[in-house]
């Protein structure tokens, strides 16, 4: 079963390499962070505070290649916790088949904030228990 979250919250470190997003469940009180870099960090960032760019970043490159090959971003799916390592999948239409590509859980929040409209986040309800016993979240 798959649970939909909501990107909740951003924090963004100057002096540390790692940066934070919060995920919280949409229809619920559960959440838990994620642990990414700043680039990625920056760029869902931007995109939530509608900064726009005068050239595509990375993202925007993604999520027009998608689109040029006849694609549709549908969602993001972050399907696995393995030794405090999330795993993620972004599930494109293609056709009448699902694409499902590997992605850093960054790189899918990320894109799921650039499509247009956004993509919705899923993750795993077992994931998602085993993000919230996690020692120190």
């Amino acid at each position: 079963m798959t649970v939909e979250m909501q990107l909740a919250k951003i924090i963004i470190s100057e002096i540390s390499d790692n940066q934070v997003v919060f995920l919280k469940e949409v229809d619920g009180e559960r959440q838990f962070p994620i642990l990414i870099g700043i680039f990625e960090a920056t760029s869902i960032d931007r995109r939530v505070k509608k900064i726009s760019r005068p050239r595509p970043l990375t993202h925007d490159l993604l999520a027009g290649i998608v689109h040029a090959m006849g694609g549709e971003l549908k969602s993001v799916l972050i399907h696995d916790l393995r030794d405090a390592t999330f795993f993620a999948k972004l599930q494109i239409q293609h056709g009448d088949e699902i694409l499902h590509i590997d992605a850093r859980p960054s790189d899918a929040i990320a894109m799921a904030v650039t499509a247009d409209p956004p993509m919705p986040i899923y993750v795993e309800e077992e994931v998602l228990e085993a993000a919230m016993r996690k020692p120190g979240f």
